[in-house]
């Protein structure tokens, strides 16, 4: 199986959501991150016609369902991979959801989140490149 590119930069959950922002080494990690869908996520989809996500205000638990993406196969749920409130939301993404498979770590991402406290439980890239090379 071909593993699709993996952004090192980025903290990844069990379920194929990705973070940034998030721990980045420095001493001042960014209180807001940005969070969207994996390439491998999208590419398991397929062609995702339609996705549902949070309001911008909305409170978020890590692990919990927020939102869904669905393509012309399947309906998945979307993670909140941190806790916090949704401070955006991407419309692009509402608007066209192929940019989620077209541009899964860039133009695709789907909402920012304001951090309440600690978050844990991430995998760095070499660790999610595993998950699901296992998969």
């Amino acid at each position: 199986m071909t593993v699709p590119s993996i952004p090192e930069q980025l903290r990844y959950t069990e379920e194929h959501e990705w973070v940034a922002g998030l721990d980045d080494g420095s001493a001042e990690a960014a209180s807001v991150v940005t969070v969207g869908i994996t390439a491998y996520a999208a590419d398991q989809l397929g062609d995702i016609v339609y996705v549902s996500l949070p309001e911008e205000g909305a409170a978020v638990e890590a692990g919990e369902p927020c939102g869904e993406a669905e393509s012309t196969k399947s309906v998945s749920d979307i993670y909140a991979p941190v806790t916090g409130e949704v401070t955006a939301v991407n419309a692009a993404v509402t608007d066209d959801p192929a940019l989620i498979n077209s541009d899964p770590y860039g133009e695709g991402w789907l909402f920012k989140v304001r951090l309440d406290g600690e978050q844990g439980g991430m995998l760095d890239a070499a660790a999610y490149a595993k998950l699901i090379e296992e998969s």
